[in-house]
């Protein structure tokens, strides 16, 4: 069904937005009352979202509504509606917002901060009930200790609020922004957070020794190490994002961190590892316990701890080459920082450099590569 105005009968308009979002309407002519022209006040009103409001319940509303313009009673101020609860407006949010995240797991995060935090203490309530109390009461128990967490979930009920304000069910100031102006919640000084990062000229001794495993989880972190990727990157990258020929790897913008397509050069090392397993004939490069299926997102971290490696993490690595650059490579900030697809400068600074210093950037990579394969596993 496009969008437009589509009628039911009797008055009642199911509205479909370009958006594609739904909600019923209904239009009626209370008796008596005139508009400001001197005209029958004739009154379209809201009966809620038809991802919330079935069919049925939209007709028996609509049939209140009449009978209450019938007697000259303006339903604005009259009538009665069913207030749908904190916690089915946000599964509801959920599954409308499906299609927008980045990925499955980022979507079910988004639920489970509020499954967590919010349902036990408000998912019951009345969506129309809620305020700044109710939002404190969730907030406040992980304010200090779970600060990240904390601020993740206020932001997740600002959205609950205001989808339901935008389907009727609310009105006024959403209480999260009138709790965050008022500083109700405690000043939390933000602890930067460092992956533990292994020293750079330690990183090609690692190397032969992880050269020495057959474990897909060791071609991984070599490919990562290599590359100096994000863990993710490498672990959902699927074959069509190689190629062999152009030696490169294009990583889609709907997985990268900054949204924005990035492109690795391979290198020889880099190349080697992938080419044995061409063969495996997978969906992704490097296939986990379950066919056509990526490895795990702990299997890397749990092959360092293996190895007896509990004092770095995969994604220090990434620091590791950063500061080979730095030191070692003389490599410049702007450079270094865009192997890590980093973002740099202002917005102005971005918007005129375009150029994603591919070749710049594959020398650099070259010389990483030679310096990390430098000791013989052998020797």
């Amino acid at each position: 069904m496009g969008p437009g105005r589509h009628g039911d009968g009797a008055g009642l308009y199911l509205v479909v937005d370009p958006s594609g979002a739904r909600r019923w309407i209904v239009r009626v002519t209370v008796k008596g009352q005139k508009n400001r022209k001197g005209a029958p006040l004739r009154t379209d009103f809201g009966l809620g979202g038809a991802d919330i409001v079935t069919l049925n319940q939209a007709r028996e509303r609509a049939l209140e509504y009449r009978r209450m313009a019938k007697t000259g009673l303006n339903p604005r101020f009259n009538a009665q509606r069913e207030i749908p609860t904190f916690e089915e407006i946000s599964r509801q949010v959920h599954i409308d917002r499906m299609p927008t995240w980045k990925n499955a797991k980022h979507g079910q995060q988004w639920m489970n901060t509020l499954r967590d935090y919010a349902f036990p203490k408000i998912g019951r309530m009345p969506i129309d009930s809620i305020g700044q109390p109710e939002v404190l009461m969730c907030l406040s128990p992980i304010w200090t200790d779970k600060h990240e967490t904390a601020k993740r979930l206020a932001q997740r009920i600002k959205t609950v609020l205001d989808v339901a304000k935008s389907k009727g069910f609310r009105s006024g100031e959403n209480p999260v922004t009138a709790v965050r102006d008022a500083r109700v919640l405690p000043s939390v000084k933000a602890k930067p957070q460092h992956h533990d990062a292994m020293p750079w000229r330690d990183v090609p001794a690692f190397y032969a020794e992880l050269d020495g495993r057959s474990a897909m989880a060791a071609k991984a972190l070599q490919f990562t190490i290599l590359t100096a990727a994000r863990t993710s990157e490498v672990l959902d990258m699927t074959w069509p994002e190689i190629d062999v020929e152009a030696r490169l790897w294009t990583v889609p913008a709907a997985r990268m961190k900054g949204g924005k397509a990035h492109r690795v050069p391979l290198t020889d090392e880099m190349l080697a590892i992938l080419e044995p397993l061409k063969a495996m004939a997978s969906t992704y490069v490097f296939e986990g316990q379950k066919r056509h299926q990526p490895l795990s997102n702990m299997s890397m971290l749990m092959l360092l701890r293996r190895m007896g490696r509990k004092d770095v993490t995969v994604h220090g690595f990434r620091s590791s080459f950063r500061d080979w650059a730095a030191e070692e490579a003389g490599a410049s900030r702007e450079l270094a920082e865009a192997v890590l697809a980093h973002q740099v400068g202002s917005d102005v600074e971005r918007a005129y450099a375009r150029s994603d210093l591919l070749e710049r950037r594959r020398q650099l990579m070259v010389r990483w590569c030679t310096f990390v394969v430098s000791i013989d596993k052998n020797s």
